[in-house]
């Protein structure tokens, strides 16, 4: 998958935008204003930054020599994935709705609920 195959896929999700709100360079994507994705445009090999379950990082980073602890980010809760193709799109895509999904889980009842009202 390349940079803008995954930004547009990311942005096809419900209530979703792109910013660049810690410089010109870092792409952030986020669904009511709460980050599910960044990717360092400027930074080589590139990469991007997804929102994780703890268990699953552990199990991502040991199956896929792509994966690795958020860079930047609580190493926790956020992988940083390189895109050379080395992992499949289609899973590549599950871990960005897993992203989502887990963002939207947190967020309060009321961006919850708009959220839902979108079309």
């Amino acid at each position: 998958m390349n940079i803008e195959s995954f930004r547009e896929y990311c942005l096809k999700k419900k209530g979703a935008s792109e910013s660049y709100p810690f410089d010109k360079d870092t792409l952030v994507l986020k669904v009511m204003n709460k980050m599910f994705a960044l990717c360092p445009l400027e930074k080589l090999p590139l990469s991007v930054n997804l929102k994780c379950d703890p268990e699953r990082a552990v199990e991502l980073r040991e199956k896929y020599e792509a994966v690795s602890p958020g860079y930047h980010m609580n190493k926790k809760y956020w992988i940083t994935v390189i895109l050379d193709n080395s992992v499949p799109d289609r899973e590549l895509r599950q871990w960005i709705d897993f992203s989502y999904d887990l963002v939207v889980r947190g967020l309060k009842k009321e961006d919850r609920l708009k959220l839902d009202a979108m079309k």
